[in-house]
């Protein structure tokens, strides 16, 4: 199995949360109020391939300047079990 180890909230830590909690709350609320909903987990979706491919993420920018570590200037990868 892989687990990573963290020790600190990160920014990297933080978006993945992000991005699980609105994609499940965009599914809830296309299921429950209206089907526009189901926009909200595909444009997260779509932003986290950006992300990957570029780097660049508005989530991430907007945690850095509310003073959340980065994680992604270190060499070294995180502990894994």
């Amino acid at each position: 199995m892989f687990l990573v180890k963290w020790k600190k909230w990160s920014i990297c830590r933080t978006v993945l949360l992000l991005a699980g909690l609105f994609i499940s709350l965009g599914v809830a609320l296309g299921y429950l109020v209206h089907p526009y909903f189901f926009a909200l987990p595909g444009m997260i979706g779509i932003m986290l391939v950006v992300l990957a491919a570029t780097g660049f993420c508005p989530m991430v920018m907007f945690l850095h300047k509310l003073g959340l570590p980065c994680d992604m200037t270190t060499k070294e990868p995180p502990d894994v079990v």
